[in-house]
């Protein structure tokens, strides 16, 4: 698999060409930081989208505490705007 190594100041000048070509090309980014550690951008088809918000979602506390508190509150009826 090719992967491309750019540096972060190649992101941060121009970040929707970068996500877009490592989108557009299937081929994963890493972007080195300046402490040399590298992240890395990895497009995912459209297909894999769903278990993976799926695990994000089961994974994410803050979010599963929002719904709980949500889920107790009283439930508010949706209403139809009567604007044209």
């Amino acid at each position: 698999m090719d992967i491309k190594t750019i540096p972060l100041s190649s992101l941060t000048a121009d970040p929707q060409a970068t996500l877009l070509e490592c989108a557009n090309s299937g081929r994963p980014v890493l972007v080195e930081l300046p402490d040399h550690r590298l992240v890395a951008l990895q497009p995912i088809q459209g297909n894999d989208t769903d278990s993976l918000i799926d695990e994000l979602l089961a994974s994410n506390t803050a979010l599963q505490a929002l719904l709980a508190k949500s889920k107790a509150g009283p439930r508010k009826p949706f209403v139809r705007s009567s604007a044209p």
